[in-house]
Parts: C-alpha cells; structure tokens; sequence
C-alpha cells in the first residue's frame, strides 16, 4: 500500500512540474510574440511627402525691364504612409519660391485628407506662379534669358496615426524639393526632394 502511494505522489509531482514547465514555455513565447509585435508593428514612423510630378499648363516670361514670369502648373504630390494604421493629415499649404533667395512666388493648398495604412495617396494640386514679389536688382533676367527658372518647393504636413482604433499619435512629415522650369519646352524636370 505504502509502495503505490508513493508511486502515485511521485506521478502527481512529475505531472505538476511538466505542467509548470509548460505554462512557462507558454508564457516565454507569448512574451516573444509580443515583443516582435510592439517592435515591428506597434512602431509608428513619420509619413513621407513628395512631389512627383509637375507639368505646365501656361507658361509667360519677358526679359524686358523688370523681368517677368507667370506660370500656372499642376502638381502631384504623394502621402506615403508606412505604418499598420491609417493617416489623417489637416489642410496644408506647399510654399513655392524664387531661388535660393527664398522670395515667395507662390502657394498651393493641399486639402485635408486620410491616407490609408500602408499606402500611397496621390493629390494633385494647381497653383500659379508669378514674379510680382521679386526684387528688380535679382538676377531674374539673366535666369529667363538663360531659359532655366529655377524653383523651390517645401510645406509641412500634420496629422495623426491610429492604430487600431486605439492608439493615435501625432506625426509630421515636412518636404523640400528643389526644381528646374526649362522656359524653353515649357516642362518642369531635374525634380529633387528631400
């Protein structure tokens, strides 16, 4: 009698140890699924925000004195959103000005919107351009007679991640591109953003 109560303690103890071992192990890999989760979807990073093409509508520039320039483009700026959750983002305005002198020769509105999770929303934006706020003694002539106008760009979107209907953050993505209008085909190229 003695014998077959110590063999069934011995079973109930090793029944319990393989019971904790596994509750432990289960425990570990739970630990492991949530850590990979936090780190690789839970991590929200900034969108991105580009222009990525731009075409002429109308084009008009005079050398005569002052110098001048009226131009009308359409523009197609892209929200690249990275993370698991979707991206709203508030009305913004893209500043375009006159070379590195930074004389503002423009604005474009870009309207409030929502950027799905892991996907690109492409916009198109009109704005026109003229050469009113330019001093007389910049080198506008020379760059219009040259037949290179050359542009830049920069605006800073706001707007916030959702996660899962639960976890909201706000991020920002701001944009700067430098660009040049060949006044001779009328086309915008050499597009570069950083």
């Amino acid at each position: 009698m003695e014998s077959a109560a110590e063999v069934s303690k011995e079973l109930k103890r090793k029944k319990r140890m393989k019971l904790l071992v596994y509750a432990l192990a289960f425990a570990i890999f739970q630990t492991i699924v949530i850590l990979v989760f936090s780190l690789t979807v839970m991590r929200i990073k900034n969108p991105k925000f580009r222009v990525l093409s731009i075409t002429v509508e109308d084009l008009q520039a005079v050398t005569t004195n002052p110098p001048y320039f009226n131009i009308k483009l359409n523009a197609q700026v892209a929200v690249k959103n990275t993370n698991f959750g979707h991206f709203k983002f508030q009305n913004t305005t893209i500043s375009f000005d006159y070379g590195g002198a930074g004389v503002g020769v423009g604005d474009a509105l870009v309207a409030r919107g929502r950027s799905k999770a892991r996907s690109t929303k492409k916009i198109n934006v009109n704005v026109e351009l003229n050469s009113n706020n330019i001093p007389n003694n910049s080198s506008l002539q020379r760059e219009i007679e040259s037949g290179y106008l050359a542009l830049t760009c920069h605006s800073k979107l706001s707007g916030k991640v959702q996660l899962m209907k639960l976890i909201k953050k706000k991020k920002s993505a701001e944009m700067r591109c430098a660009m040049l209008v060949n006044l001779l085909t009328k086309a915008v190229q050499d597009i570069k953003c950083q």
